[in-house]
């Protein structure tokens, strides 16, 4: 009997390592000479981070931290979609930065069709925000996952349930 072996394709992020990066980032803030006068403002929610702060320069550079901190506990730079930057009360300035999750059925489809076309021993489907890529060797699932790290996906790809 043969057996069959998958995996699937998601875009996710440790929820408790972002949670510890905006305590990170909330504490350098307080206590670099450059920020700590501002009043900046880190609030992380379910879908979203909001910064606010007393202007353009100061933003930019908890941006830096934030990609920094974000850097050094592995989450990926593509989890972070920079919204506009609009004027608070006060000449201060306010952005949300949305949290990407899940991948798009656009995305969904370009991954199945580039697997399609280079693989041909592997079954990808799409469900829901996640890709399975079904096949009879491990081997074609490596070559897969090797495959998909070499792309540049506007999305972060983690490969999960390996079997």
């Amino acid at each position: 009997m043969a057996s069959t072996f998958s995996f699937d394709i998601v875009s996710d992020f440790d929820r408790q390592e972002l949670v510890n990066t905006i305590d990170q980032v909330i504490r350098d803030v307080k206590s670099r000479y450059d920020l700590k006068d501002t009043q900046t403002t880190v609030e992380l929610s379910e879908e979203k981070i909001t910064i606010g702060t007393d202007s353009e320069f100061t933003l930019e550079s908890v941006h830096t931290i934030l990609r920094e901190k974000a850097a050094k506990r592995n989450l990926s730079q593509k989890i972070f979609e920079f919204g506009k930057i609009e004027s608070a009360s006060g000449n201060r300035v306010r952005q949300e930065i949305t949290l990407k999750k899940g991948i798009s059925q656009e995305i969904a489809k370009q991954i199945s069709k580039l697997i399609r076309d280079e693989i041909k021993k592997v079954q990808p489907s799409i469900q829901g925000d996640a890709v399975r890529v079904t096949a009879k060797s491990k081997d074609d699932l490596q070559l897969v996952i090797q495959r998909l790290k070499q792309e540049d996906f506007p999305v972060a790809l983690q490969f999960t349930n390996y079997r």
